[in-house]
């Protein structure tokens, strides 16, 4: 059993845990505990919205979530040794959804969780200006398989991963950040939704800092939204169990913290919160590499291993977009976004014909082990790519036939009031 160096009460939110962990990437959080490298560790987490979402059936949560008070992060863990320029190396060991004792209860991770899209108002998703309002579907865990009562039909085995996980960035990292991405508010400052999220003193949390230095970080703290050069919320789906990622550390004693856990998730999260959001657990083995970011080159971002524990699918119904906008009619030149977006909506619309609706079909998109791919991006002016839809994932046939799709009444998700 490893050492569980942050332990959460699925009872409590973040903030009134014995150690609360924080919602801002700074470099002045202070460390919640030390390990040392070749520690075997276990952190415990909060779902991402500190369990702003209940296990109903109606989307008014989703429509009100407060983001302000996102991601809630356990940490940061600080690393014996650890030092500008090295290697933090971390291999995910194990993770899951809560563990007994809590195992059952009201906070996702709690033997459920849910898939949600955001109203375009607050927050948004890949395909907002089609779905601009707030949906829901909730997913019940039984071992490595998650079904939902609000999408009929469909079973599969999840990806369970981390959404976000990184290192501290240094004060002179943090004031890039900020400054990039304030020209970038600053293009478009009343877009809906907005073009980045800048530091917000409204419900930040800085783990046990107190004082000046609490106030610092509200002021100052950038939003966990993006991924950045620390790592961050990368929502890749196959960092899983068995990986091994490699951090650059930044700051002294490296402050590792993360959570968002994943249940399941398909390439690009395209809800937004487009995962099977839960808590839970991941288990981690640390070590260092001294020196190792110039040594190897990674100086921008992390790289990683992907590990060799997931669902094995063998036949896919795969869906093709062009950058080419069809509702305008306007052709982009070798936008990857555009074309993905186009192989969304054309697996939205092919699975509407079984009955889905297509709030049904985008929220399983976004929750189910999908693969995404960049599949040309050099035949000008069209990028192509592809969306890789697992067809074992249905108890009926997804394929075409001669005979025609069976469409029958699939229900439907949770929506708002």
């Amino acid at each position: 059993m490893p050492d569980v160096v942050f332990s959460v009460d699925q009872a409590k939110s973040m903030r009134d845990q014995a150690v609360p962990g924080h919602n801002r990437w700074h470099p002045d959080v202070p460390v919640a505990v030390m390990v040392r490298p070749g520690q075997q560790i276990r952190v415990e987490c909060r779902e991402w919205t500190d369990a702003q979402i209940g296990n109903n059936d109606s989307a008014n949560d989703v429509r009100d979530v407060d983001l302000t008070r996102a991601h809630m992060l356990s940490g940061p863990i600080g690393v014996e040794g650890a030092e500008p320029g090295d290697l933090l190396v971390v291999d995910i060991l194990d993770l899951g959804p809560v563990q007994a004792p809590q195992e059952y209860g009201d906070a996702p991770g709690q033997g459920w969780g849910y898939t949600g899209v955001f109203a375009k108002a607050n927050g948004g998703g890949f395909l907002t200006d089609y779905f601009p309002d707030a949906y829901k579907a909730i997913w019940d865990f039984a071992g490595q398989v998650a079904t939902s009562r609000h999408l009929p039909g469909v079973r599969y085995t999840g990806i369970t991963h981390p959404g976000l996980f990184g290192t501290a960035p240094s004060a002179e990292l943090l004031e890039r950040w900020n400054r990039r991405e304030r020209a970038l508010i600053d293009k478009d400052p009343n877009r809906v939704p907005p073009l980045a999220l800048p530091p917000l003193e409204q419900n930040a949390l800085g783990g046990t800092a107190a004082g000046s230095e609490a106030q610092a970080i509200a002021r100052d703290g950038a939003r966990t939204v993006p991924a950045r050069e620390n790592g961050g919320n990368h929502d890749i789906k196959n960092f899983t169990r068995g990986s091994r990622v490699f951090y650059p550390v930044h700051v002294r004693d490296a402050k590792l913290s993360g959570g968002d856990l994943h249940f399941s998730q398909g390439d690009g999260e395209i809800t937004f919160c487009g995962a099977i959001e839960m808590g839970g657990f991941i288990d981690f083995h640390i070590d260092l590499i001294k020196g190792g970011m110039e040594a190897y080159g990674v100086t921008t971002n992390p790289v990683f291993m992907p590990g060799n524990v997931e669902p094995r699918y063998s036949e896919f119904m795969t869906f093709i977009g062009i950058s080419v906008d069809r509702e305008t009619d306007e052709n982009y030149y070798l936008d990857a976004t555009v074309a993905y977006r186009r192989a969304c909506l054309n697996a939205v619309e092919y699975l509407k014909k079984f009955g889905y609706s297509g709030e049904q079909a985008y929220l399983l998109l976004g929750s189910a082990p999908i693969e995404g791919r960049v599949s040309g991006i050099v035949d000008i002016p069209n990028a192509c790519c592809s969306l890789y839809l697992p067809t074992a994932i249905f108890d009926f046939d997804v394929k075409p036939s001669a005979a025609g799709p069976v469409r029958q009444d699939r229900g439907q998700c949770a929506v708002t009031s």
